[in-house]
């Protein structure tokens, strides 16, 4: 059974330069979409922002670098220019609870005029109500009303005075008030002489009684006062406050809840008209009459002044079409808003106008777009915006107790929330979601899955040179030859781990693209050629391979043993992948296998010492299960056996070495040796296929770059899955070395054609018989597990019960 090497044409599939229409990319239009093979994904993300039922929010899982943000930003800005503008949003202070400020939609764009308004109220009221009590028309209505009460005094004192001097008696105003006292001796005394003492004070009594009553007229006639006075104040100041509130209301005739807030503001100034009266230099205004119809002090007047502000939480002016938000940082606060508080005198205060918008509120009427990863990790943002989402209005909370201190609380109007969420994350969030999280499936209803790659067709590939076009324009660079072009689509397509497709990780071509237009710079070229893209390939992973080539560097020392020649039983090479951050290459390692007879167990010490990963003893058990059905069907697999990858200090996972193990298994069974010159990596099934495998390219160049310092004699090779033929895209040393006959790669479909190539001995196929041919692998591993099995038997029947042998 032969295998031959593939051809150099297969191990890489190039981008003929000649096949693309253009010579530089300043021939080419901007393409219009800004992702490319992501049909699928723009489909769903299309259907998902214009889709208006509550719960179909939007979550675009992919790989990060894919361009999910930049198709959610394009599709975004395209469907929020056919929305209608949003509305401004403001708080005001609630005149009948000052605790839960209210809140007031308006037009797009008339907020800050509103607000301005506000503040030109107070400023004219702060002028005109000063001044009014100070004209003369108010002195003059407030001294006839003083006059009149005065007069209203002197004729009840007249009166009285006259009554007691009838009955003998004076009336006398003094510090304590009004007495009663009698006439003297001179001025009466003939009268007095004639009236009997008892009646004297009878009289003294009566009148007694009436003063008293006239003295407790006396407030009452004070209240009438201020009553007056007050009724004058508010006459006088309906006249000055109506027109200017009228003013304002027919601007906003079109705003029912501005106009009504507008009458409770024009009620409250009346009934607190005095805290007009501090003038806006802040000093006090001689007019102790005006100002006692003021129940504050002048500070507090000052500052209770602040209640007629307009709080604008959100502003629309300049805007065209719905809001689209990008928020990086989503924290509680940053999301639904915050309450700030004020230090004052030792205390914290908060009100209306200490309240701050959200990114929810700036984007209500449009789009709001996060990071998964982001929102999940910060502190109850999660579940405070699934409930803004439920409830369908942003629901500011007071932080008192995330501040640690007590203080006044507020507890604002909820805003009604009209918006579409966009979360952007991996697939595994959006998986752990989806099953732990039972809101999760009822909030974000539509899913956008963002593709790794997308076919290799010429069509694509000219995409990618447009979308390269347009970063070309867009950030000022050198334009790109058409061979730079190729270069870069054979890059995309390595990334894709496919010839015939191409990674749609776009991050990775353009900042390949930025790189090699750095090395354009630096060599005066006017053009980025094929050339320079190398260059800044080449020197993104000699910036990365300091661990590769301690690696390297490690087996040429032999510090690490891998051999490159000869041939050794139970001993083979297989190939391992290291991932590095962005870095990822290959390296061969030492497998080996011992067998003795046993009771059919292989064990693979990486997994007894807990250094192998499940998938790793997974391979392991298949391995075994091949070797059972195929060699110990009829009799018991009397085998111990031990595999072990040699000087492997870290876990070991996946089951791309399951075949080589194999294989390993075979030449120690069989007593073959197997080549070292040649490396194997490959899956095995229980029905002895060789399956696919990942990162072929870097585990076949890390075998070459060895064989290469050592020296390549022409027998240097690797035994790779035929499976993995169409995702070869190895680097050019490689390619080189195969086509001048000093390198192979061998495809391989399954094991029998694996052991032959590395042992030279033919496999060998069972008979009608059910035996193998003579010379054959198979027949040798049969003879020897025969071999096994029947000193087995022989042992155990000598082995009594007692465990003692018997003696023949």
């Amino acid at each position: 059974m032969t295998v031959d090497p593939l051809p150099a044409t297969l191990l890489y599939t190039s981008c003929d330069e000649n096949d693309l229409p253009f010579t530089t990319t300043e021939e080419l239009d901007n393409l219009d979409e800004e992702s490319v093979g992501q049909e699928r994904a723009v489909a769903a993300v299309r259907f998902g922002i214009g889709i208006r039922p509550e719960g179909f929010n939007l979550y675009c899982l992919g790989s990060k670098g894919t361009g999910k943000s930049s198709v959610i930003r394009q599709c975004l800005r395209k469907a929020a220019a056919e929305m209608p503008v949003a509305d401004d949003w403001c708080y005001v202070h609630n005149f009948n609870d000052d605790q839960r400020p209210q809140a007031l939609r308006l037009p797009p764009g008339r907020a800050i005029a509103f607000r301005q308004g506000m503040n030109h109220l107070v400023e004219e009221l702060q002028l005109t109500i000063p001044a009014l009590f100070e004209s003369e028309i108010f002195h003059a209505r407030k001294k006839n009303i003083d006059e009149c009460l005065k007069k209203r005094h002197e004729q009840m004192f007249t009166v009285f005075r006259e009554h007691a001097e009838r009955a003998g008696l004076s009336l006398l105003r003094t510090s304590a008030g009004l007495i009663l006292a009698p006439l003297k001796e001179d001025d009466a005394q003939d009268d007095c002489s004639r009236l009997l003492e008892d009646e004297q004070e009878r009289n003294m009594a009566h009148l007694q009684t009436e003063l008293e009553n006239f003295q407790c007229q006396l407030p009452h006639w004070e209240k009438e006062k201020r009553q007056a006075i007050q009724n004058l104040v508010c006459e006088l100041a309906h006249y000055t406050v109506d027109p200017l509130i009228n003013r304002l209301k027919d601007v906003y005739a079109d705003v029912p809840a501005v106009t009504s807030y507008l009458d409770d503001v024009h009620k409250n100034i009346i009934a607190n008209i005095g805290d007009f009266l501090v003038p806006r230099d802040g000093t006090a205004r001689d007019n102790s009459d005006a100002f006692q119809f003021s129940s504050r002090s002048r500070t507090t007047a000052v500052a209770a002044l602040r209640r007629f502000q307009v709080n604008v939480l959100v502003f629309r002016e300049g805007d065209h079409g719905a809001p689209v938000v990008f928020l990086d940082h989503p924290t509680k606060s940053n999301l639904l808003g915050r309450i700030e508080y004020l230090q004052q005198c030792g205390t914290f205060f908060t009100d209306f106008s200490l309240i701050k918008e959200g990114a929810l509120h700036r984007a209500n009427g449009g789009y709001l777009v996060l990071q998964a990863r982001n929102i999940l990790a910060q502190p109850f943002a999660w579940e405070n915006l699934k409930r803004a989402l439920r409830a369908r209005e942003i629901k500011i909370e007071n932080s008192e107790c995330e501040c640690g201190f007590s203080s006044s609380s507020l507890s604002p109007e909820p805003i009604p929330l009209s918006i579409k969420v966009v979360l952007l994350g991996e697939p595994l969030i959006y998986y752990l979601l989806s099953h732990h999280d039972p809101d999760f499936r009822e909030l974000f209803k539509v899913a956008a899955d963002f593709d790794d790659s997308t076919e290799r067709t010429p069509e694509t590939v000219f995409a990618y040179a447009r979308l390269l076009a347009a970063l070309v324009r867009r950030e000022n660079l050198r334009p790109l030859h058409r061979d730079a072009v190729a270069r870069l689509i054979e890059h995309a397509a390595r990334l894709a781990e496919d010839s015939r497709k191409l990674s749609t990780h776009m991050a990775s071509l353009t900042d390949l693209a930025r790189e090699a237009d750095y090395w354009a710079e630096q060599s005066g070229a006017a053009l980025v050629s094929g050339t320079h893209v190398q260059q800044a390939l080449d020197a993104q992973i000699g910036r990365q391979n300091r661990i590769h080539v301690h690696v390297r560097e490690e087996i040429l020392h032999k510090t690490v043993l891998v051999d490159t020649a000869g041939a050794v039983v139970g001993q083979i090479n297989g190939l391992s992948v290291f991932e590095l951050g962005p870095l990822t290459f290959g390296a061969p390692s030492r497998i080996t296998c011992r067998v003795r007879m046993g009771k059919g167990e292989v064990v693979d010490i990486e997994r007894e010492v807990e250094l192998g990963g499940p998938l790793h003893s997974k391979g392991v058990l298949i391995l075994v299960s091949f070797l059972a059905a195929r060699f110990a069907v009829d009799m018991p697999l009397s085998l111990s056996a031990t595999l072990v990858f040699e000087q492997s200090y870290g876990g070991v996972e996946g089951d791309s070495a399951s075949s080589t193990e194999l294989y390993a298994l075979l030449s120690a069974l069989a007593d073959l040796p197997i080549r070292q010159d040649l490396a194997v990596t490959g899956s095995v099934n229980q029905l002895g296929q060789i399956q696919a495998i990942g990162s072929v390219n870097e585990k076949i160049e890390g075998f070459f770059h060895i064989c290469q310092a050592r020296g390549l004699t022409g027998g240097h090779g690797v035994l790779i899955p035929r499976a993995n033929v169409r995702h070869l895209m190895l680097r050019a040393e490689v390619r080189e070395a195969a086509e001048a006959g000093l390198f192979h790669i061998y495809p391989i479909t399954d094991v029998d054609e694996g052991i032959a190539l590395l042992t030279g001995w033919p496999s060998g196929k069972r008979d009608e018989s059910g035996t193998y041919p003579v010379g054959s692998i198979n027949r040798k591993v049969a003879a020897r597990l025969k071999d096994f099995a029947a000193r087995s038997h022989r042992l155990s029947e000598n082995m009594p019960s007692s465990g003692v042998y018997r003696r023949s």
